[in-house]
């Protein structure tokens, strides 16, 4: 039986970069969804839908600055705009699907992912396992149900990617797009960015839908490889989360679709159900970072009671 890998200091270190571009990334969405349009959505099909009440008297503005992160943010970007081919995400989904690299409980997953922290770094100032209950309680104060609060308990595991061979921070974390179709200007640092990915000067991947059928719905496309789509696929397999939770983790960093509106040309008429879903989760991810850290163990029996509900004892990563 595998079980959690050792955490090595090397491990320890490449995850710590791994975090701290990650923070930034996030930051730069905050002040980039103030911003925009997205920000408030209104929503009432079901109660869970309903804006989110947690953020309401929050000065958004002493989020960091995106000028602060620009720099290391762009070098990130374009790293991950060359290197996300869609051969490589075909190789990808192939390797994680036949190998099951270790089976541990999500509650060890989650103190795995604590070791991702670097607590010498000042921009850093909670663990992983404090920011998955942050947005966990934002949404459990909210009066969302279970199914959403677990869902924002977990929905960043899939960073551990980075015990797993994960190539570096590109195939991990940052904003997601579609692989296989013309990379929309709606993606951060626009189209220009992908000049050096070999998916850019292929002709028959270059136009509007590429290798997918118009309106073929997106649970038929390929995102971007990283956090989200492995998660995606172990909760859609290995859990009884409801399909909005399930594109809740799915869709998260897909901004240039759920802030955007980019790929309209690929959705269905379910999707547009899923961006309801994903738009009511992203206020809790995002904005719940300024929340006062979390007591772990007075909140682990209450959240290892919703897991039990939602996922077997053990999971296979």
């Amino acid at each position: 039986m595998v079980h959690a890998p050792e955490v090595t200091t090397f491990a320890k270190d490449r995850a710590a970069k791994l975090d701290r571009i990650s923070d930034e990334v996030d930051e730069v969405n905050v002040l980039k969804l103030k911003a925009s349009k997205g920000e408030d959505v209104n929503i009432d099909d079901k109660f869970w839908e309903e804006q989110s009440k947690f953020d309401s008297e929050k000065d958004k503005t002493t989020f960091r600055q995106y000028e602060d992160a620009c720099d290391r943010v762009k070098s990130f970007y374009l790293e991950q705009h060359t290197k996300q081919t869609l051969a490589y995400n075909l190789k990808m989904r192939e390797e994680f699907r036949k190998t099951v690299r270790a089976r541990m409980s999500i509650w060890e997953a989650m103190e795995l992912l604590e070791t991702l922290v670097d607590e010498s770094d000042p921009d850093t100032s909670v663990g992983q396992i404090q920011h998955l209950l942050q947005t966990a309680e934002s949404m459990r104060r909210d009066g969302k149900p279970e199914w959403m609060q677990v869902t924002g308990l977990i929905h960043d595991l899939g960073k551990l990617l980075c015990f797993f061979g994960a190539d570096g921070q590109w195939d991990v974390v940052g904003d997601t797009f579609v692989v296989g179709c013309k990379f929309p200007e709606a993606i951060v640092y626009g189209s220009e960015s992908f000049k050096a990915n070999p998916d850019y000067n292929n002709p028959e991947l270059m136009t509007e839908n590429g290798i997918y059928e118009p309106h073929c719905g997106l649970d038929n496309v390929m995102l971007s490889w990283g956090h989200d789509e492995y998660l995606y696929d172990i909760c859609k397999r290995q859990s009884t989360l409801p399909k909005e939770a399930l594109s809740m983790i799915r869709y998260h960093s897909f901004y240039p679709w759920h802030r955007e509106e980019a790929y309209q040309h690929l959705m269905n008429e379910d999707d547009k159900v899923q961006l309801k879903a994903v738009r009511a989760f992203n206020p809790y991810d995002l904005y719940s970072k300024s929340d006062a850290p979390p007591v772990v163990d007075e909140l682990r029996p209450y959240y290892e009671g919703l897991i039990k509900k939602f996922f077997p004892p053990e999971i296979e990563w």
